[in-house]
């Protein structure tokens, strides 16, 4: 394990045994937040109670508002407020910031709890999405631990948003002039643009009866109130205020009386109602309660039935259960009992928990993402898929289908697609010539993880011919060519407005602050070419060329083959340095990451590519190159993406040069494009050195140190981590939405581990410290549970000549496809 200097500053610890990460305190470096939902309704879940909640789309179906980047920092959540006497606290701290006797928040898979105390009251809060739910669960108990009698007023807070959140943060002289709600009892529904073209609204409802409402902000605050102290709250009456245009919100206010060990549970749903035209305005019953902005009142009977599913504790104790259990099925697909108990907490339960939070939103909506800019990147979750295939097949496939669609007949795709309408996002456009590839990469791994062939047979129109026909088959042809028709001078692959490395804009040369780097470019773009996708087209070039035998496609796996090795001998060639690999060619025709530069001389994405890529395995330049690593980049927080840093902005270089030294990608550790690394130094046999890279930036080894000076949260991955040059040298940014998730798992699983799966079975190829004696992992593959125990009495780091298949020897390493519990004994021994 890599461990750092310093006295180590602690906010929170794991609960293996509940699978919770436990914090604490409220005052964290940064918010530390908790995904809720799945398959639609989705939550983003501060451990203060901030966050907030969408539908399907952050951008176009976002149910209540965020203040990004806002002071305080973490501003607009599902708050709510205690009032007795003169004390007014929250159950989660914030907003009343009221220092606490006792706080504890444990975020779970897919729930979390927050637990307070104040006084003799105890309070456990209680949020999750149930399964298949358009709703969130808020469960908040109050408990008198006292020997006195206590009342209290409660009051409850959302604050919504005008459903479009580009339109909602900008649109003002509309959009506070929309605002229409209904108070139907304890159902406090907000419906702004309802009466016009959307069949949707949303509610905030809880399982008692209401002693007073508010929907207006301005009233609830009153002229000068705050989330800290409304108007309202100190007062200790709610206003039954009905918005009409202006700020729509939901409160509730709740009288309670509680005896000496009496307990109170308070269910608030907070949930999304779509209504089919011909119910949209649907009779309602009478109501006397019922206060409206229109006269024309929404359908209202699916929110009621929708928040009567939750009426008692009993059904939220079967709903929280059955997710519970949801989430210990998902986790039983791979799991590993090995030396490392950090390994196991990762693998076993938080690194495939983040898979399938990046599976469900790729890079849309995080607290560094506000979901309006950007929806499903198809690189991001091309390659997320690699994380979640052996869990979600069937989702898995429809993603693919889905990514498939944005590409145009070229070969080329739209960067983004809008989750709602799954349809190309035309602000961003396309021209990331690394794109085309990763739907081959995506396609291949689920082929090899379901043996599920015939989805190279189903149709997929491209973008620009929608009514063409096309399968999915032919899309991955697109993939392939379209790099071999983009090829520059030296017969690399022409970078485009960037390759992965977004910030590395060869073709931009701006000098206008309002440009955006990565959508200009004021250079032709025929001459800057990418040493990185040259070694991505020869690694997924022969998954290509395997799908093309697979399918008896001789001619063009032959054809295939041909072009891979003329791409490595154009690297080998033109794309090595002496001792490492170039990054790229400029527009000028001049070698990026080379010692002839002055700034910038060794990228980290080239060495990864092209060693994954067995480019120089046998030559002695992948050993070079990997060792060139370790010297030049490799730092205790992880390995940054170049050296040195660059000093000043390079017009021909872009945005990469805009940072300052040692963030983002000058020279930041991203920690997407380790495990490139940790995966090459498994083709070199290197177990020992994959494995320390591992441990440098996988957040259980992580939060054993100063969490005070990584800052996000430590059960999970960030995308990047402050280089060597920076201030803050180990300081995380960008945390959750990160490809560094799924390729973390897919290191460590199929090549450290070395399970990896194959059309024709599991290939059994650990490569792991010699320090070892061994490991067991249970793997659900198709039809089969296997229970693999791999024995390393010689302290090797990699080989496996016999493996033991129910009782029966077999030679080499691949057990084949079989069903039921398979019994799978493995001696390491050298080759």
């Amino acid at each position: 394990m890599n461990k750092l200097k310093g006295s180590p500053r602690r906010y929170g610890a794991f609960d293996d045994h509940a699978q919770e990460y436990v914090i604490t305190t409220p005052h964290t470096p940064a918010p530390w937040i908790n995904y809720l939902g799945n398959n639609g309704f989705y939550g983003l879940f501060s451990h203060t109670g901030g966050g907030y909640s969408f539908w399907q789309d952050a951008k176009l179906r976002r149910l209540t508002r965020y203040r990004y980047n806002n002071i305080p920092a973490d501003s607009g959540g599902r708050y709510f407020y205690l009032k007795q006497g003169h004390t007014i606290w929250s159950p989660g701290y914030r907003p009343a910031n009221t220092e606490l006797d006792s706080f504890e928040c444990r975020h779970g898979t897919g729930y979390s709890k927050i637990n307070s105390r104040l006084g003799a009251i105890r309070s456990e809060l209680l949020s999750f999405v149930p399964l298949d739910t358009r709703a969130e669960v808020h469960r908040l108990r109050l408990s008198n631990e006292g020997e006195q009698p206590q009342s209290m007023q409660l009051f409850s807070f959302v604050e919504w948003c005008l459903w479009n959140a580009d339109e909602d943060a900008s649109n003002f002289q509309r959009n506070l002039s929309v605002g229409e709600v209904t108070v139907d009892g304890s159902l406090l529904v907000h419906h702004s643009e309802y009466r016009e073209r959307r069949d949707h609204y949303a509610f905030f409802s809880v399982n008692q009866a209401i002693s007073g409402f508010d929907t207006d902000r301005d009233a609830f605050l009153g002229p000068q109130g705050t989330l800290a102290c409304p108007d309202v709250v100190c007062r200790g009456q709610s206003r039954n205020s009905v918005a009409d245009g202006w700020s729509p919100i939901a409160s509730h206010q709740l009288d309670i009386e509680l005896a000496p060990g009496e307990s109170r549970d308070l269910i608030f749903v907070l949930g999304y109602i779509e209504v089919a035209a011909a119910d949209k305005w649907a009779d309602n019953p009478p109501s006397a309660s019922r206060q409206s902005t229109s006269a024309a009142v929404p359908y209202l009977a699916p929110a009621h039935a929708l928040a009567h599913r939750f009426a008692d504790n009993d059904a939220v104790e079967r709903h929280v259960n059955a997710l519970k259990h949801y989430w210990q099925q998902q986790l039983q697909g791979f799991h590993v009992a090995s030396p490392e108990p950090l390994l196991d907490r990762m693998v076993n339960i938080w690194n495939p928990y983040q898979n399938m939070v990046t599976f469900n939103l790729s890079r849309s909506a995080s607290y560094f993402e506000s979901g309006i800019g950007r929806g499903m990147g198809f690189r991001d979750s091309n390659q997320d898929l690699i994380g979640v295939v052996h869990l979600e097949p069937t989702r898995a496939r429809q993603r693919i289908l889905d990514l498939a669609a944005t590409q145009k007949r070229d070969g080329s795709a739209y960067h983004q697609y809008q989750p709602l309408t799954k349809q190309g996002n035309s602000d961003i456009g396309g021209n990331f010539n690394d794109d085309p590839m990763w739907l081959v990469f995506a396609v291949s791994g689920y082929v090899r993880e379901t043996g599920d062939l015939s989805i190279l047979a189903a149709p997929v129109a491209f973008d620009d011919q929608p009514d063409g026909d096309a399968a999915l088959f032919d899309h991955l042809s697109a993939s392939f060519q379209h790099v071999l028709n983009k090829l520059g001078p030296h017969q690399l692959p022409l970078i485009g407005r960037a390759d992965w490395n977004d910030c590395l804009n060869l073709n931009c040369f701006s000098d206008d602050p309002d440009q955006s780097f990565q959508i200009t470019e004021n250079r032709q773009g025929d001459v800057a070419e990418s040493v990185m996708i040259a070694g991505q087209f020869v690694l997924f070039g022969r998954e290509y060329q395997t799908l093309c035998e697979q399918t008896g496609r001789t001619q063009a796996a032959a054809a295939a083959a041909d072009a891979i090795a003329g791409m490595v001998r154009a690297v080998e060639t033109h794309g090595w340095d002496g001792d490492w690999f170039l990054r790229a060619y400029d527009a000028l025709g001049r070698p990026v990451g080379s010692r002839s530069n002055q700034e910038g001389q060794i990228f980290i994405e080239s060495q990864g590519f092209c060693v994954m890529a067995d480019i120089g395995l046998h030559n002695g330049k992948a050993r070079s190159a990997l060792d060139a690593v370790a010297d030049r980049l490799a730092t205790a927080h992880g390995i940054v993406v170049q050296q040195p840093a660059y000093s000043r902005y390079y017009p021909e270089y872009g945005e990469i040069s805009s940072y300052p030294p040692g963030y983002k990608e000058n020279a930041g550790i991203f920690c997407h494009a380790n495990p490139w690394i940790m995966i090459a130094e498994t083709r070199l046999g290197r177990g020992t050195k994959a494995f320390d890279y591992y441990t440098r930036i996988a957040p259980a080894y992580r939060e054993q140190n100063d969490q005070q000076l990584h800052r996000q949260e430590p059960y999970i991955y960030a995308q990047m981590i402050a280089g060597k040059d920076a201030k803050r040298h180990g300081e995380a940014k960008n945390s959750w939405l990160t490809g560094t998730a799924s390729w973390n798992y897919y290191a460590v699983t199929q090549f450290i581990l070395g399970i990896r799966p194959e059309l024709d079975g599991l290939r059994i190829d650990p490569c792991i410290p010699a320090s070892w004696a061994g490991f067991s992992v249970i793997r659900r593959f198709r039809d089969a549970t296997y229970h693999i125990e791999i024995s390393n009495p010689d302290g090797l780091e990699q080989g496996v000549r016999r493996i033991c298949v129910d009782g029966q020897w077999r030679e080499g390493n691949l057990i084949p496809v079989l069903s039921g519990e398979v019994q799978v004994k493995i001696i390491m021994q050298a080759l």
